[in-house]
């Protein structure tokens, strides 16, 4: 995301903010809800950062990895690569058959390929090579480098935040 990048909605940037609970208490799990609602609000900046926040929470339950499945099929390549990286982290091969999906099409947002160094499966080799080289910044091109090592080596590598 765009540095300065925030989105419309009040609540949304308090939760990126750490001022709102998500677990831990009746009030917590409605704010959770309400995060998981904005992954299909029709505002983008909404849906991108509620997709993005939702997938980096420990929580893992049916009605989280169902809202990233939803998200996963989204019109904005950004939004579904958060919730590829969120798939991923929560389990492997639910999220590989998609990041290759992912892969094989037009736009991949930068959570794919952190998704890719998270699943390190040697069927995504074919999609990540299609994407070495590909970009400007020499940062993409290591993430794209990195997780073609990682699926080579067989070996899940934690994405760095740096980047």
């Amino acid at each position: 995301m765009n540095e300065g990048y925030w989105p419309k909605s009040e609540f949304l940037g308090m939760v990126a903010n750490g001022e709102v609970p998500l677990t831990g208490s009746d009030a917590a799990e409605d704010n959770l809800r309400l995060l998981i609602a904005f992954t299909r609000d029709s505002e983008l900046s909404n849906r991108d950062w509620a997709t993005m926040l939702l997938a980096q929470q420990e929580v893992d339950s049916p009605e989280v990895r169902q809202a990233l499945l939803v998200a996963a099929d989204d019109v904005d390549p950004d939004v579904r690569a958060e919730a590829l990286e969120g798939l991923a982290i929560r389990d492997t091969e639910l999220a590989r058959p998609l990041v290759e999906r992912e892969l094989a099409g037009g736009l991949c947002g930068y959570g794919t390929f952190r998704a890719a160094l998270t699943i390190a499966h040697p069927s995504l080799l074919e999609g990540l090579r299609r994407w070495h080289g590909r970009f400007e910044e020499a940062w993409w091109n290591d993430l794209v480098r990195n997780a073609i090592r990682a699926c080579l080596s067989g070996v899940a590598s934690p994405p760095s935040d740096s980047g």
